[in-house]
């Protein structure tokens, strides 16, 4: 008896779409609008349900790309991006695995991308969801606007809504919600996954009443729930960037403005608070130099999402956390500053990142980096306060909202924690598992060289095997194969060549934290 085939056209709520056929027999449907064009009388608002077609929409290759500005160098040669021009940039696209509803629902995972809430897209080659369509997983990738577009804030006498960015996430849940069974996807098993600033939105959602029942399970990679600016932050950003464009800081005169002036001033931003990262003049993102991101406005996101999910917010879901041995080096070795750290900056790193006595911070880390440069022992700090300890932190916090621990079975929901640890060889090997080196292992998609420049020619298969499995396990049954996380033996997956589970991994630099980042 053969298997059944699944349809490239299907028919959803705003008319028909037509995809190509893909490797196992699954279907890839691109470029589906889930909400209008944001632009004209739609800039700055609200997204829109889109405009209903009649015919067959021709789903088969990317759809327009939102708004951004390049990545900053060196990390434009390293990280692939995509801009694709047009308005009806809020799209999304679907891979259905061979048989479809003719065989029977299947879990659904859809991705939110990364990029620092200013880059990135869900059309980057590596994100191709082909491998999860062939291990029987509905995958989903998302656009949605970013930078000033998606997060600009004017305080609470501002009519038109914050997190525009979050709203967007949002209405392309609830496209999946509504629409996916016809693609086979179970809109009751939906695994929302991403990475760095597409993790920490999915931190945000959590918390977001809106978005709760939307999905089922969360896997939030290097980014977790800490990552969000306070009103008065987010209003001192916005005067900045309506200052350097000579306008009032008003939604009309921000909608008045061209989008490539828009995008250079606010490409400028990252680099003006790296160069004085004074607190009285960008609040809490002088730590991070994300200017742009989720801010808590006390009506879409109430309170900060951490303390929500304590408070039981993210109940019910269960969620598979975690981060890279080296995340901060990304940003430390391709550009040569590993080398120019000196002990001055690495000690007042420390007290910036809330480490009341820096010299016995330093310490601490250097016990296991004996050898270690100042840039190194500075890549491991950041690594900690911006990605590992974050991810420990919503881990604690998801299993106490009803008084237990972490994967008690309390009702809260079970936390699973993972560490990436694989460290390519280029940059004679002192990149380190960076930020984003995890990708194509969990997309299975080494076949792709965009991100040849940082792993290399001839990354580990087996390790992709192993890592995406998992996070197939994890989207199918909500347990990706280890024990959950708890405060008594903090089990946590280290994924390398020889992939083994480790019991509190490195408590010194985690005891240092306290209750902190």
């Amino acid at each position: 008896m053969t298997q059944p085939v699944e349809p490239t056209v299907v028919r959803i709520a705003a008319g028909a779409v037509r995809g190509d056929r893909v490797e196992g027999g699954g279907v890839a449907f691109k470029g589906i609008p889930y909400a209008a064009p944001p632009f004209r009388a739609n800039r700055f608002r609200p997204p829109e349900p889109p405009e209903p077609w009649s015919g067959e929409r021709d789903a088969t290759a990317y759809g327009p790309t939102p708004p951004k500005p390049p990545y900053p160098a060196p990390l434009d040669a390293l990280l692939p991006e995509v801009d694709i021009p047009g308005e009806d940039c809020l799209n999304l696209n679907v891979w259905v695995p061979a048989g479809g509803p003719a065989n029977r629902p299947f879990p659904v995972m859809v991705w939110l991308h990364g990029g620092g809430f200013t880059n990135g897209s869900g059309s980057v080659p590596g994100y191709d969801g082909a491998r999860f369509a062939r291990d029987g997983v509905v995958c989903v990738t998302v656009n949605y606007r970013l930078g000033v577009e998606g997060f600009l804030y004017l305080g609470a006498d501002d009519p038109a809504p914050a997190n525009l960015g979050l709203l967007d996430q949002i209405a392309a849940l609830e496209w999946v919600r509504d629409n996916i069974a016809a693609f086979g996807g179970d809109p009751g098993q939906v695994t929302l996954f991403g990475q760095s600033a597409g993790a920490m939105s999915i931190g945000t959602l959590l918390a977001v009443p809106r978005a709760r029942g939307l999905f089922r399970r969360a896997v939030l990679q290097s980014g977790a729930a800490q990552h969000t600016l306070s009103p008065a932050t987010a209003e001192l950003v916005a005067r900045h960037i309506a200052d350097r464009l000579g306008i009032p800081a008003t939604r009309e005169a921000f909608a008045a403005v061209p989008l490539d002036r828009l995008l250079t001033v606010q490409r400028g931003l990252r680099g003006e608070i790296a160069s004085d990262p004074e607190p009285g003049r960008w609040g809490e993102a002088a730590r991070n130099l994300m200017a742009l991101e989720p801010v808590v406005d006390g009506e879409l996101l109430p309170t900060a999402p951490l303390d929500a999910v304590a408070a039981g917010a993210a109940a019910g879901v269960d969620l598979l956390i975690g981060s890279n041995s080296d995340e901060f080096r990304l940003y430390l070795t391709p550009s040569g500053l590993l080398d120019l750290v000196t002990e001055e900056l690495a000690r007042k790193s420390a007290t910036g990142y809330g480490l009341d006595d820096p010299e016995h911070a330093l310490a601490v880390y250097r016990e296991r980096q004996p050898n270690a440069s100042p840039g190194e022992l500075l890549a491991a700090l950041a690594t900690d306060w911006f990605y590992r300890i974050p991810a420990v932190r919503l881990a604690e916090a998801h299993g106490a909202g009803d008084g237990g621990s972490a994967g008690d079975g309390g009702g809260n929901g079970s936390s699973y924690v993972y560490e990436f640890g694989w460290r390519p060889p280029t940059f004679d090997g002192r990149l380190g598992a960076c930020h984003v080196t995890e990708l194509p292992f969990v997309f299975d998609n080494l076949h792709d060289k965009s991100m040849a420049g940082l792993l290399g020619t001839d990354p580990p298969q087996r390790l992709a095997d192993v890592v995406h499995a998992a996070w197939v396990a994890f989207a199918t049954t909500g347990d990706p194969g280890w024990p959950p996380y708890d405060r008594d033996r903090r089990a946590t997956m280290r994924f390398d060549l020889e992939s083994e589970v480790q019991y509190d991994p490195r408590p010194r630099e985690r005891e240092l934290w306290g209750g902190r980042r």
